[in-house]
Order: structure tokens, then C-alpha cells, then sequence
């Protein structure tokens, strides 16, 4: 499958992200309102529940809007409040070394990807991350060195609460360490279950396991895939092989004689690399993050690919991934 990768950088929102939003938009607005538009809160709702839980991104959210035509679908979309419910993949792991680095795979289907990774200064501070829902973040590094990146959480449960990857652009946007991270990410409302997993500049780690119908569980515990301590999808958590995965990245962090390059290497290769792009559970790619650094990796089996946070190169490239 042939894909076209893009690293863009725009500090403001302006005619470059219009332009995203333009291509984007038809598939995002069939999703957001798959299940009918009644089904998603109206345009009142969505905005008054943005501004109270997360008021620090208002200012981009209405510039985005306006790139994107002011219309009340645009609006709502963009407030990712209650949307249609998805479903990913993906493992990660803080490697806790001499120096800190996040990795991680990112497990979807590829016609629903965008491939964007995204360098932005949207509220004065950098940001670089994964695209998705044309401002949310699958993964991501702000300037200050903190990582972050999110996997489903394995429950059937749905709520009030927003799109999990507009919650990580509030969390890069806002927050300089773990420990920031995590108090916004367990007070922010998340509308399904998700695993979050930060790593900051001094090596402090953390995973939260966030569901709608549940108080957030803040664990010191490096890694996440997708299942939680209780409450599970059984078949779901079985068929993405996510305790299998769990313990080969935990028996590969306990090792005493491992070394970072193996460990971030394993994640090319079964069983966290996954080619069933059929089942929208294939890897679509793999980040490594290090906080020091404020730099990151893409990685695919025969090619990696490195950014900087400080001397951000827009550029663009085919990526071809295999079954």
C-alpha cells in the first residue's frame, strides 16, 4: 500500500492547515457524524464544554475554525466532544536508560491516517506530533521535553468527555513535566477508554489509564497497550494479542542486559509489529521520542527518519507498507 507522508511546519494556523482541512474534512465529517448528526452534541454544547475544560486552546480553536469556514459541522467537529466512537491499536514504552526516550507503534488502518506530522508554535510554545483529527495528537514532544502518546484503553465504555487526541495537544500545549500531564489528563473528561504514557526531560514517567465511567488511574509504570487493569474487552484485548504485548515489552525493560537499540528495535518486528492493514490493526508506523533532545524518529522496517523540534525540515516522501 503506497501512502505519501508529509512533515509540515506552519507556527500559526494559516493557509497551510486551511489546505489540510480542505483535503481532510469529506472523510472526517463522514466519520464525526456515522452515527447521525443528532447523535453529536450541537454546536452550543461542544464549544461551552471546550471552553470550561480546556479554555487555553479557545483562541486556536476559533482561528481554526475560521480557516475552516465558521460552519456549525466544522465547529462541532473541531471541539471533538463526544465523538463517533474508533478503535487503534498500539504498544509504547518509556525506555528508562541513561537517557529517557518514548517509543511506540501506532496501530490503525491505513486509508484512515492522515501521515502528517505536524510542527506548530500554536500557544507559544513548540509543539511537533502526529496528526490527528487535524489537530489532535496521536504522539507528540513540546519544547520543554515533554513526550506523550496514547493507546485504546480495551473497554466497551463511551461517555461525555472529548476525542482522546485533543486532550494530548492540551496536554502538549499546557504542561511541562509528567506530573503536569498527568493531574490535566485525570481532570480532563475522555468520552473512551485510553492509556496514556509520558515521559518528560528528567526521565519522570508515567501511564494513566483513562475511561469515561471511571476515575483516571495514574500508575508509575512505563508502558501501555490495550488493556486495562479491570473491566476489559475481552475479545478485543484478545484478538489485538494486547497482554502478550504488554509482557514481551515488560520481560524486554526488565532485562539487565538489554540495550536500548535492541529494545526500540523490537518494535519492527512481531509481536508488536503487526502487517493486518486488513484488519485495521496493522502498524502504521513507529516514533521514538527523546525528551533531551527535544527530537524524534520515524521508524519502518528499512528506514528511519529523524526531526528536530528546534531545526524542524518540512519535506514529504512515499511510504510503502507491506503486508
Amino acid at each position: 500500500m503506497q501512502l505519501n507522508f508529509r512533515a509540515i511546519h506552519e507556527d500559526r494556523p494559516g493557509p497551510i492547515w486551511r489546505d489540510l482541512f480542505a483535503a481532510f474534512w469529506p472523510a472526517y465529517r463522514t466519520w464525526f457524524f456515522s452515527e447521525g448528526a443528532d447523535e453529536r452534541p450541537p454546536r452550543v454544547v461542544a464549544e461551552s464544554r471546550l471552553k470550561q475544560d480546556m479554555p487555553e486552546l479557545m483562541p486556536t480553536y476559533r482561528r481554526l475554525l475560521d480557516l475552516a469556514g465558521g460552519g456549525a459541522d466544522e465547529a462541532r467537529f473541531l471541539a471533538l466532544y463526544r465523538p463517533a466512537p474508533y478503535l487503534t491499536g498500539c504498544s509504547q514504552a518509556v525506555w528508562t536508560g541513561e537517557e529517557p526516550a518514548l517509543i511506540r507503534n501506532y496501530d490503525y488502518t491505513p486509508r484512515l491516517w492522515e501521515a502528517v506530522l505536524l510542527s506548530t508554535t500554536w500557544n507559544n510554545r513548540r509543539v511537533m506530533a502526529m496528526s490527528d483529527c487535524l489537530w489532535g495528537v496521536l504522539d507528540g514532544v513540546n519544547e520543554s521535553g515533554l513526550a506523550v502518546s496514547l493507546s485504546f484503553g480495551g473497554r466497551k465504555a463511551v461517555g461525555d468527555g472529548f476525542g482522546c487526541p485533543l486532550i494530548l495537544r492540551y496536554v502538549l500545549e499546557t504542561t511541562t513535566t509528567t506530573r503536569e500531564a498527568m493531574k490535566a489528563l485525570a481532570r480532563v473528561p475522555t468520552h473512551m477508554a485510553y492509556n496514556i504514557t509520558a515521559v518528560d526531560a528528567r526521565g519522570d514517567f508515567a501511564t494513566v489509564y483513562l475511561s469515561p465511567d471511571r476515575a483516571a488511574q495514574v500508575r508509575r509504570w512505563p508502558l501501555a497497550t490495550n488493556h486495562q487493569e479491570e473491566g476489559g474487552w475481552e475479545r478485543y484485548i484478545e484478538k489485538t494479542s494486547s497482554i502478550e504485548r504488554e509482557r514481551f515489552l515488560a520481560e524486554r525493560l526488565g532485562d539487565p542486559r538489554g540495550s536500548f537499540d535492541n529494545f526500540a528495535s523490537a518494535f519492527l518486528s512481531a509481536p508488536l509489529f503487526s502487517t493486518d492493514y486488513g484488519a485495521a490493526s496493522g502498524t502504521l508506523y513507529t516514533s521514538v521520542y527523546y525528551p533531551v533532545r527535544r527530537s524524534m524518529e520515524l521508524r519502518w522496517p528499512g528506514r528511519t527518519v529523524t526531526f528536530d523540534l528546534g531545526t524542524f525540515e518540512p519535506g514529504e516522501f512515499p511510504l510503502a507498507l507491506s503486508a
